[in-house]
């Protein structure tokens, strides 16, 4: 499985990214917003495990994908699209990148090869994201991928001790366009 992007190249784990995986899940600045971490070394393991296993899958519903910088080779996050179990035509998105490559475009690009991948060869209906409110970053790259703002459910789900607010984006099939910037 492989997506590439201008900058970009999607493809599924293999063992040997635990490292640089969890180089960015140990990061307190990058599970801030996140319902996990700051990761140990066996939940890096484990995610690895989980993803390589989703991507086994008959038929697949799990696409949680290595993002690799061409330029350098380098692994600079996850990016991620899952089909709803009991509504295969509708999938939700989640990213997480090293904050050593935050601000320079990447999700949003990442994001957009996957809303493409989802509406194109998954032929779905509809794909969310979700974010926590707070995380203004986040947000953005969902704006940026030419998603809208559904919802904002207030205190909705504890995490890490905290109740937090979330956004709900998505975008529907017949809305993408993906040729706009």
């Amino acid at each position: 499985m492989i997506i590439e992007t201008e900058r970009l190249i999607l493809r599924d784990f293999q063992k040997s990214d635990w490292k640089e995986v969890h180089e960015y899940s140990i990061d307190p600045d990058v599970s801030v917003f996140m319902e996990w971490g700051p990761n140990s070394q066996e939940d890096t393991l484990k995610f690895i495990d989980n993803a390589m296993s989703g991507s086994r899958q008959k038929p697949r519903r799990l696409y949680e994908l290595a993002v690799i910088l061409k330029g350098e080779a380098r692994l600079i996050g996850a990016s991620g699209i899952r089909l709803f179990p009991n509504e295969p035509e509708q999938a939700d998105i989640g990213y997480c990148y090293n904050k050593n490559y935050w601000g320079k475009g990447y999700a949003t690009e990442a994001c957009r090869a996957l809303l493409g991948f989802g509406f194109g060869q998954l032929k779905l209906h509809r794909i969310i994201a979700t974010c926590d409110a707070d995380n203004y970053g986040s947000s953005r790259v969902l704006e940026k991928s030419l998603m809208r703002k559904e919802a904002h459910f207030l205190r909705d789900k504890k995490v890490k001790g905290r109740w937090r607010d979330t956004f709900l984006f998505a975008v529907l099939s017949e809305e993408w366009k993906p040729s706009e910037k």
